[in-house]
């Protein structure tokens, strides 16, 4: 492939993986999409979280918000760490692609995304999550959820997985898998879903939102 062919599929290859997510949300409650990132950006990820969590620059998270936050570790045991722009560069790599993203949801979906917000999380072994919806009541500004899984060699047995509920009050969920650069889209504010936990291996990810 010459310089000029590579240039214009690549542009190509991110625009379905794009549509694989917004489809399967549309079709069944949220899609899913296998190496969402490249092979070199997911092992950069992945080592900015380990460094993160060796250097304890990782929080436990908490459930609610403002006056209502609180950690929880009944509720979720995961800790986590917000990307910001301009502090490592495969972070910034990762947030080029979600502005992207939201670039092909507004122009395409008429999303109306003004925002988005994402974190590293690290689950400790036997932690999980329990069963959610990602908007607060208090506050609609969640529009959609996006999860990128950062693990390596991650197998069924070893559990760890996304249980996601589309019809809403119904008991059995549907699992979704954490194998590397496999990402979850959804919204915010219909799919309940819980983190089962992994009972021998920590799960790594970048969750987050994208908010009007």
């Amino acid at each position: 492939m010459n310089p000029a062919d590579a240039a214009s599929a690549a542009p190509r290859a991110q625009h379905d993986k794009f549509e694989e997510l917004i489809e399967g949300m549309l079709e069944r409650g949220f899609g899913v999409c296998n190496d969402f990132l490249s092979p070199a950006l997911l092992i950069s990820l992945r080592s900015r979280l380990r460094s993160l969590y060796a250097d304890q620059e990782m929080k436990a998270a908490g459930v609610g918000r403002s006056d209502g936050f609180r950690e929880s570790g009944k509720i979720r045991g995961d800790v986590i760490h917000w990307l910001e722009p301009n502090v490592d560069p495969a972070e910034d790599e990762l947030l080029a692609q979600l502005k992207s993203f939201v670039e092909h949801l507004n122009s395409t979906c008429y999303a109306g995304i003004r925002s988005q917000e994402f974190h590293f999380a690290l689950y400790p072994s036997a932690s999980g999550y329990k069963r959610h919806l990602d908007q607060f009541k208090s506050d609609a500004g969640r529009l959609f959820s996006l999860v990128i899984y950062l693990n390596d060699v991650w197998l069924d047995s070893d559990g760890g997985q996304l249980r996601v509920y589309p019809a809403g009050g119904q008991l059995e969920g549907l699992d979704v898998y954490p194998k590397a650069g496999r990402a979850v889209f959804f919204r915010a504010d219909e799919l309940e879903h819980e983190v089962i936990p992994a009972p021998l291996r920590e799960r790594l990810s970048v969750a987050g939102w994208f908010k009007k």
